[in-house]
């Protein structure tokens, strides 16, 4: 076998390539999930219409208005303290005041009793979050929960009005080419609405390939982070997430989060109080044509196995290195994009029909995915996994969870002493894994101190309020 140099390596395993899982069902009800309290509500299966139709025969302006009034206006007020430098030098330890900083965004209205979906970078620290609807109403926002790596958020209202709210569509049927409207409310004004069509599917902009993106060339602008992507029947498809730009302006393509991705982590804050995570148990590469041919083999499409993991459901229903992942259920794989845009709308223990190559022949076996062992969660700004089985071992313990990296700029002065350090317990309550910590801290109310017990990497034991 020639060497592995060229084949882009991504670990299906952990962190920011971990792979989710859950079950679409469709029913008549269009609710997702068929559960009763399902806060999302899932659109007729009605694909494939008026996608071939040109801009002089495709009439937006219904789309439009089904879509302006669900789409808000997200401030995001975060307070933070600052050294003064000359306060310290006249009159020493204290001289520190709050800054405040403001940013804004845009937010889609996805039920009538006030749960709104938006970005996590439009309400990351924030200390308050306002809507404004698009009738000018203005209301304080509860942070329900996020996912900052796929950069999705939940937020709740308590209006005082039944709430006009967008319906989820399947953006696996999304074509490309399709018509599109990209809808936000950037300026605390009312919504604006503008037209595009669908670029490209499975679009991933960085190495650590953890979205898959929607491309579309409808202009979105930075204010416009959050908002509504939706098709000329006026259903969610993506939640506008970022532009291709080196100004911070929109100069021809934009990205969206694809509705199943973001619904499948709404359910999940829902039901869980995090993101549920599984993994298939891979690691490789997509393959191209230069790739095969330092592999030595005829394939040029597909996902390569380069490794199984141990235990994992993929080596249980069979599947070896070597082997060439070419369909997920019905979904066609040809790149890394397709593989984990299509397992990040699944859940733990659920079932993939994979279809793969082995050896030049087709088969088709069930995996099941199984949990994922290294689930991460934020707190106080920093950022937790659990803990392995070396720090089991070394510091002599079965639960806790490890702070793997500071991400408040406040508590970034302190990073040497905290990081890798090992939270035991949070108000006297044992900290067992991030799950548990995660459903702990929803609990709490914004800004509402902590009393933290940790371990650090000396194996000395201290407690500390933030």
């Amino acid at each position: 076998m020639k060497k592995f140099s060229t084949l882009f390596l991504v670990s299906l395993l952990s962190g920011a390539t971990t792979l989710g899982a859950y079950k679409l069902l469709f029913d008549g009800s269009n609710s997702f999930f068929g559960r009763e309290n399902s806060v999302v509500t899932q659109a007729p299966n009605s694909f494939g219409r008026n996608v071939a139709l040109s801009a002089e025969t495709v009439d937006f302006t219904a789309a439009a208005d089904k879509t302006i009034h669900t789409v808000v206006h997200v401030k995001n007020v975060s307070r933070r303290t600052v050294s003064n430098p000359m306060m310290e030098f006249f009159y020493g330890y204290g001289g520190q005041q709050q800054q405040e900083q403001v940013g804004t965004g845009s937010g889609v209205i996805i039920s009538e009793d006030g749960y709104i979906v938006t970005n996590n970078h439009v309400i990351k620290d924030a200390t308050e979050i306002e809507i404004t609807l698009n009738n000018k109403k203005s209301y304080k926002a509860k942070l329900i929960g996020t996912d900052s790596k796929m950069d999705i958020a939940l937020l709740k209202i308590n209006a005082d009005e039944k709430l006009p709210y967008t319906a989820f569509a399947n953006s696996d049927s999304v074509k490309v080419g399709e018509w599109v409207l990209a809808v936000g409310n950037p300026y605390n004004l009312t919504s604006t609405v503008t037209a595009g069509i669908v670029s490209a599917k499975a679009r991933n902009l960085d190495q650590s390939g953890i979205q898959s993106f929607i491309q579309t060339d409808a202009a979105v602008n930075p204010g416009n982070s959050g908002g509504a992507l939706v098709n000329t029947r006026g259903e969610l498809i993506g939640i506008n997430t970022m532009i291709s730009s080196m100004t911070g302006s929109y100069v021809g393509y934009s990205f969206a989060v694809p509705s199943n991705i973001a619904r499948k982590i709404i359910e999940d804050i829902m039901e869980y109080g995090n993101v549920q995570r599984g993994i298939l148990g891979v690691e490789g590469g997509e393959l191209n044509s230069s790739v095969s041919k330092e592999l030595g083999i005829t394939e040029t499409q597909g996902f390569y196995i380069n490794k199984v993991s141990k235990n994992s459901g993929a080596e249980k229903a069979g599947l070896a290195k070597g082997d060439i992942i070419v369909k997920l259920d019905e979904q066609n794989i040809s790149t890394y994009a397709d593989l984990s845009g299509y397992i990040n709308t699944k859940r733990p223990n659920d079932v993939v029909k994979v279809t793969y190559i082995k050896d030049g022949k087709t088969k088709t076996v069930p995996v099941t995915l199984s949990k994922n062992e290294f689930f991460n969660a934020e707190f106080k700004g920093m950022e937790l996994e659990n803990i392995d089985a070396a720090d089991k071992k070394k510091f002599r313990i079965d639960y806790g969870v490890k702070i793997k990296d500071i991400t408040d700029e406040n508590l970034k002065r302190y990073q040497n002493e905290l990081q890798g350090n090992i939270i035991l317990s949070i108000d006297n309550v044992k900290a067992v894994n991030v799950e548990t910590v995660s459903k702990l801290l929803s609990k709490k109310d914004e800004g509402q101190s902590a009393r933290i017990e940790m371990i650090n990497r000396n194996g000395e034991i201290f407690r500390i309020i933030i």
